[in-house]
């Protein structure tokens, strides 16, 4: 990291780059961290839409990129490098929600959502990593969801897929990279009020069939219901991100929100309590002892 006296030269401390920033946690961490003193590197299909949400700020660049270009991706890290000389934190945050029953989900439905949320992050984390290995330096951490730990989610089966892959991809980096000086953490918000329930940021299958109404069905119409009446405050959020990076030792995995805490104590105990009842034909299937 750029050291205090460097900051007060006017160099930023830290240079973040961060994915679909131009609304939602992309943005209120943007904020957060322009008004700690740090550079960012502000992504979106269309960068003027970052301006209008964030305004003109010398230590604000905003760059084009569609996640799901690796050609964008690299030329996005190009400018940033170019600008700033750095970066030291990357968010990924660049996705959007599919709501449906898996069976209704179409293959170009799945493929679509798969591009995006989980291709597409790794598509942009291939392109910093070179610079944060050079430097020897970074912080990795990638937006995941209450749904990438527990999918016990009737019609949310095929994001939390996508978001449990994410968890694997950052559990296995957060190992690979650890003895290069790069930390990696995924962070599980709960449900906040954000716009992930309008339609800008979640899709609807475009199949239903009946048999589903009594679950998925339930699912669609809490959707409605729920829309900006969650529980999380998304300011908060991106204040507990700056607290996040501040950190001397980063968890893996940061829950944010009281309901993906329940649901965590929660689907741990079930794991402990099904282990328990299986364990004895677990154990069964090694070679017998000699």
């Amino acid at each position: 990291m750029i050291t205090n006296t460097a900051q007060s030269s006017g160099v930023p401390r830290r240079v973040w780059f961060i994915t679909g920033a131009s609304r939602g946690f992309g943005a209120l961490i943007a904020e957060q961290a322009l008004a700690a003193g740090d550079a960012v590197v502000a992504t979106a299909r269309k960068p003027e839409t970052v301006t209008a949400r964030l305004g003109q700020h010398e230590r604000l660049l905003p760059v084009a990129l569609d996640v799901n270009s690796d050609a964008q991706a690299h030329a996005a890290v190009a400018s940033a490098l170019q600008q700033f000389g750095r970066i030291d934190v990357l968010v990924n945050n660049a996705g959007y929600g599919l709501l449906g029953a898996v069976e209704e989900a179409s293959a170009e439905e799945v493929r679509k959502l798969f591009a995006t949320n989980v291709f597409g992050l790794l598509s942009v984390t291939r392109a910093v990593l070179p610079a944060m290995r050079e430097q020897r330096s970074g912080h990795i951490i990638n937006l995941s969801s209450i749904g990438g730990y527990s999918a016990a989610f009737p019609g949310w089966g095929v994001y939390c897929a996508t978001k449990f892959a994410v968890e694997g991809i950052s559990e296995s980096l957060s190992v690979e990279l650890a003895p290069l000086g790069i930390r990696v953490t995924v962070v599980e918000p709960g449900f906040f009020r954000t716009d992930f329930l309008d339609e800008t940021s979640l899709s609807k299958v475009a199949q239903q069939i009946g048999d589903y109404h009594e679950t998925v069905g339930a699912t669609r119409d809490m959707a409605a219901d729920y829309n900006h009446r969650q529980p999380g405050d998304p300011a908060r959020l991106a204040v507990a991100m700056l607290a996040l990076v501040n950190a001397e030792n980063p968890p893996l995995r940061l829950p944010l929100g009281s309901d993906t805490v329940a649901r965590i104590e929660s689907k741990n105990a079930q794991v402990v309590q099904e282990l328990a009842q299986w364990r004895e034909l677990a154990l069964s299937t090694d070679f017998a002892a000699a």
